[in-house]
Parts: C-alpha cells; sequence; structure tokens
C-alpha cells in the first residue's frame, strides 16, 4: 500500500520462511494422502472431466518431459531455491516477501520428492494427482500450482517496477525540485527573448545614436 514503509529485513525473511513451510506442509500432506488412498494410474471423479484425481510418479518435468534426466531437475530446483534464500535476506517489501515465499514453498515441496522419495536420492519421482483434462492434460500437485502461480507473480512485480527494498522505479527516476524548475524557465525565457526579432542584441537598436 502506498505510504507504508518499507518492511525490516528479519520481518519480510520471516514471512518468507512461514509461507514456504505452510507451502510445503501443504503439498507434502497432500501427497500422502494420495500415496495412502488413492489408486495409482485411475481415474478418480471429482467434479465430473472439470477435476479429477489421478495419481502418478512423475520422473521428469511437466508432461513428463526429462524422464531420463531426472537429476538435472533436482539441480535446478535445489538453485532456484537457494536463489530465492540469498534473495530473502535483502528483502524489504511486503509483496515481494508473500510472492518468494510462496513460490520457495512450491519449489522445496517438488524438491523434497525429488530427495527423498522412490526410487531415492536424488532421482525421486514427484507425486502427482490433480488432473483438469478440459484445461491441460498435465497432472499436476499443489507444489505446482504455487511455482507457477509465483512465477506469474514475479513477471508481474517486475513489469510494474516494484524492487525488493519496497520502492519502485519511478521513485529512482531524477525529478527536478521547484528552484531547479524556476531556474529553467526563467533561462529559457531568457533565450527565448534572446532569439526574437527587433531585440537589441540582433538589430543594434540599443546603440548610441549618432553625433550631429
Amino acid at each position: 500500500m502506498p505510504g507504508r514503509r518499507p518492511l525490516r529485513r528479519s520481518a519480510a525473511g520471516a514471512i518468507v520462511a512461514i509461507l514456504a513451510a505452510v507451502v510445503l506442509a501443504a503439498d507434502q500432506f497432500v501427497k500422502y494422502l494420495t500415496i495412502e488412498h488413492l489408486p495409482l494410474h485411475e481415474v478418480v471423479p471429482v467434479l465430473g472431466e472439470f477435476l479429477q484425481l489421478y495419481f502418478v510418479r512423475n520422473p521428469g518435468a511437466a508432461f513428463s518431459l526429462g524422464s531420463e534426466v531426472t537429476w538435472i531437475f533436482t539441480i535446478a530446483m535445489a538453485v532456484v531455491a537457494g536463489v530465492i534464500i540469498w534473495k530473502a535476506f535483502g528483502l524489504q517489501s511486503r509483496l515481494w516477501a508473500v510472492v518468494l515465499g510462496c513460490l520457495l514453498g512450491g519449489v522445496l515441496g517438488n524438491l523434497t520428492d525429488r530427495l527423498f522419495r522412490e526410487p531415492g536420492f536424488p532421482v525421486g519421482h514427484v507425486v502427482d494427482m490433480i488432473s483438469m483434462p478440459w484445461m491441460m492434460p498435465a497432472i499436476f500437485n499443489v507444489a505446482d500450482i504455487f511455482i507457477v502461480t509465483g512465477m506469474i507473480s514475479v513477471a508481474l512485480l517486475v513489469v510494474f517496477g516494484l524492487r525488493f527494498d519496497g520502492t519502485r522505479e519511478r521513485d529512482h527516476e531524477p525529478v527536478e525540485s521547484d528552484e531547479e524548475a524556476e531556474a529553467a524557465a526563467v533561462a529559457a525565457e531568457r533565450h527565448d527573448r534572446a532569439d526574437a526579432p527587433g531585440d537589441d542584441a540582433t538589430t543594434g537598436a540599443g546603440t548610441a545614436p549618432e553625433g550631429r
């Protein structure tokens, strides 16, 4: 909100940590329920074809791409998580803290699967269970939702120019003071007078008259 003071860095870091922990816990709890109660590779309708549950173990990325190089996704997610944690130490923006906290929680959710689920470290398969066939053929999970929405939010914050310190790009644009603006106006007026036809400087009207 306009007029709000930037957060202290410790407060922003706490927001990131708390939200990441909540998202991670929610993601892992849903995955636990999925493993315990859903049949593997069987459609369980929730709202017809609008929303279905479909338990799969995904070794790759979206649409199971890259299933032969699972370890690459593990490294990539670890790097992303590390960058977010590093950036969190310099945050003073509430919006950035919320967005990065949710994004970090989503990344850690899938990274946990890669590290600790079958077939083993660091090539574990991610547990997916949410299907919306009317919208996309991919099966996804809670962590994926926060990753996608987090990335979109990051893009929007960058577009609108919100910085990590809580200021906006336009706040850093040079602004003339009243004195500078007045001085510039006077200088422009003098310049216009000097260039105007009939001015003493150009017509010689101000020279001394000839003696008789």
